[in-house]
């Protein structure tokens, strides 16, 4: 996607730009209840949802233009893969240490009153579930997981965090404190030096390990798409909350509901590129719509 630079400074994504053609909050919220009142509604989710728990976006206002690794550099190269870990083994305590907001927790609220019927969420941060959600689909992983490439073999993170610890004493000292480091969603953080970082290999085999996350040129496990899309077929209606639809892997539940005839209704600061595709889009913040959301359809 091209990019605009507005005066000095990081360059800004066009999506970041209000939407001039978007309902705001008041009058989107009024559409949102009226169109999905009644309907069993299926909800996407992205980063924005989770700005407000203190996890940034990646396009958002302010947010650090990055390049994430793809797929094929953390596996095609040890360096890569301790450049990678290294950044991780910080990151990864950041979201650790997240909760949900009210967005969150809103969401889980219709849930349970039957007016959604799952959530199929692009984050990795798992506050959907710590929110109290319990029909989520994680497309793109969860930060908790780590598996080996060769045997399959599963770890929790906490447990790798402890082998990196033990392998590089005193790695972090030069960080004076956690305000100085940016953090992305996917639990990467900038941190001052990450040669001579240490990565154990596979327990059981020796083989590599990867944190289960989709990484950027890696597709979505056939078993989660085939799930979020069979959510999707059962709903009356799709609800996309706090996601640009960049990346196809969501963007494919859009194009999904509009051939079975399913409206879909987009929440996002900025443009997305299924815009065209909604019934109704909001230019709003994803906790402030989703608790108004709430407080109209689920509550008497």
């Amino acid at each position: 996607m091209p990019t605009v630079r507005a005066g000095y400074g990081a360059p800004v994504h066009p999506d970041q730009f209000p939407d001039p053609d978007a309902a705001g909050l008041e009058a989107g919220l009024a559409g949102a209840a009226a169109l999905l009142s009644g309907r069993r509604t299926a909800v996407l989710t992205g980063a924005g949802i989770s700005t407000e728990s203190g996890i940034p976006d990646y396009r958002g206002p302010g947010s650090t233009p990055r390049t994430p690794m793809t797929f094929d550099e953390f596996m095609g190269s040890a360096a890569m893969r301790s450049h990678y870990w290294a950044r991780n083994q910080y990151g990864w305590r950041h979201l650790a240490r997240a909760r949900p907001n009210a967005g969150h927790a809103a969401l889980a609220r219709l849930e349970e009153s039957g007016c959604v019927t799952g959530v199929v969420t692009q984050n990795i941060d798992r506050l959907h579930q710590a929110a109290g959600s319990l029909n989520v689909v994680d497309l793109h992983g969860r930060y908790t997981q780590v598996g080996c490439m060769r045997c399959a073999t599963r770890i929790p993170r906490a447990v790798l965090s402890d082998l990196f610890d033990e392998l590089n004493p005193g790695f972090y000292d030069s960080i004076s404190s956690p305000d100085d480091i940016d953090f992305a969603p996917d639990a990467d953080a900038v941190v001052p030096r990450t040669a001579g970082f240490r990565v154990p290999d596979c327990p059981v085999c020796g083989g590599v390990l990867k944190p289960d996350v989709v990484f950027f040129g890696e597709n979505a496990p056939r078993h989660r798409v085939l799930r979020a899309l069979r959510m999707v077929d059962a709903a009356d209606a799709l609800l996309v909350v706090g996601s640009s639809l960049t990346v196809n892997s969501g963007r494919r539940f859009v194009r999904h509901a509009v051939r079975a005839d399913v409206p879909v209704v987009i929440v996002n600061h900025g443009r997305t590129r299924g815009d065209a595709a909604a019934r109704l889009k909001v230019d709003a913040s994803a906790t402030a719509f989703l608790v108004g959301l709430e407080q109209r359809l689920a509550r008497p």
